[in-house]
């Protein structure tokens, strides 16, 4: 980088702290007392067994470089008052621990004494890296492949949809019934369906479950061939005008072809970009009903609309709650409603709900190559509580979720499967045969 585009950069990354509507990143700033109380909140602290790491010195990288630039304390003492310029080294070190020691799980807040927003300070910082263009290189390159392709794998829209016609000639097969579907880009249904694109690449059995659970449910639905993509990285990279723009690209889709409510499927940061952050990034408001697919399926379970016989899932299982759908989106009941009425044996591991660890997936990590053996480290954390409760199947509605427990299962040798709510809904369903005239 050039040495004024280098200046340039980050005199607007500064920027960024000194903004009008930041009072609440200066509350938060002003608040952290780093008295450390967050310290084992913090898997990479808890795992990694270094100062750096606890969550009050993440926020400090920030609130040293707001009290060097814009207290007067800092500007005429900065050493004396914990004042750190922004420079390479700062910027290093905010790379290192904003992006690739910290999953933005949240846990922490719930661990401090005065309820510091952490997660909000980190992504804040964050933003500054994006506009000085520190991002990831993995990561950024995840983002690209979503604004350039729709999707955050880059599928190709035809290898798309000859996977969704191979999967819908399974589902006639299963049913036993020709007009069982998996329907593509229909106009004025009911629902319009999202995935997390790591299923028609590499999990296609996820979406014949909830495609057998539509079946059962006799709903109206569809997918659409080009913009399917739940997830939304541009909430990890901090770009909010790349987090914009793929939000709108659900929210074009689902108005071209006139649908009544856009389901999130199994994603947990991407139900938060899309139902809580999406009009934030697109300043406006939604004109269409928008919920998780787990509180979709919580709907059918309550109006009869599916049957379910939870002794046809009669070994022990246990559940992971994702960070941004338990401890962020409230839905700890709602997925234990769903679970419970659909295995017979659950436990629940130690300890759970809103409490419960990160699988260490979070935040964009899964994402960055560059800290893989880090993310590995932080995930044994994840795989003692999972060994603990003895199951033998791991329950989880987040396929980022999913990714990092099987390479938690695979390393750390844990001989469990892991499933998604709906392929444990979908095994437990009772289909009755239907009668044509």
């Amino acid at each position: 980088m050039k040495s004024a585009d280098n200046k340039k950069r980050r005199e607007e990354a500064l920027e960024l702290l000194n903004q009008a509507e930041n009072s609440k990143l200066l509350t938060n700033l002003n608040a952290c007392v780093r008295c450390g109380l967050c310290a084992q909140s913090c898997m990479y602290y808890k795992a990694l067994n270094e100062p750096r790491f606890i969550p009050s010195a993440k926020v400090d990288l920030v609130s040293s470089i707001y009290r060097r630039y814009y207290t007067v304390t800092g500007k005429v003492a900065p050493a004396l008052f914990g004042a750190k310029s922004l420079d390479q080294d700062m910027e290093e070190r905010m790379v290192d621990l904003l992006f690739g020691a910290c999953t933005m799980c949240g846990r922490c807040v719930k661990h401090c004494s005065i309820g510091v927003d952490i997660p909000f300070v980190v992504r804040k910082g964050r933003e500054m890296l994006a506009v000085m263009d520190m991002v990831p290189k993995s990561l950024q390159s995840t983002v690209d492949a979503a604004l350039n392709t729709g999707n955050n794998m880059a599928i190709p829209q035809e290898e798309f949809v000859d996977t969704i016609k191979w999967m819908e000639e399974e589902l006639v097969d299963e049913m036993g019934d020709p007009e069982a579907r998996i329907p593509l880009d229909e106009t004025d249904k009911e629902l319009f369906y999202t995935l997390n694109p790591r299923e028609p690449k590499f999990f296609p059995l996820s979406i014949s479950a909830m495609a057998k659970i539509f079946y059962a449910a006799g709903e109206s639905w569809t997918l659409s061939s080009k913009f399917y993509d739940v997830t939304n990285y541009g909430f990890f990279n901090a770009n909010n005008g790349e987090a914009a723009q793929i939000a709108g690209y659900l929210y074009d889709e689902i108005h071209k072809l006139r649908g009544k409510r856009l389901i999130l499927g199994e994603c947990g940061h991407g139900s938060r970009a899309h139902k809580w952050e999406g009009p934030n990034y697109l300043k406006k408001g939604y004109d269409f009903d928008i919920i998780t697919v787990v509180e979709l399926i919580g709907e059918y379970i309550r109006t009869g609309k599916i049957v379910l016989d939870k002794t046809l899932n009669s070994v022990k299982h246990t559940i992971h709650d994702p960070c941004n759908l338990v401890r962020n989106g409230g839905l700890v009941n709602e997925i234990r409603f769903i679970v419970n009425r659909s295995v017979s044996d659950l436990i629940e591991m130690s300890p759970y709900g809103d409490d419960n660890f990160c699988c260490g997936g979070g935040g964009g990590s899964l994402a960055m190559s560059e800290y893989n053996d880090r993310r590995l480290k932080i995930g044994k954390i994840k795989a003692d509580q999972i060994a603990a409760t003895g199951a033998k199947v791991v329950i989880t509605p987040c396929h980022n979720c999913v990714d990092q427990l099987l390479q938690i299962n695979h390393t750390y040798k844990l001989g469990v499967t892991i499933k998604t709510i709906a392929e444990v809904v979908a095994d437990a369903l009772v289909i009755e045969k239907r009668i044509k005239d």
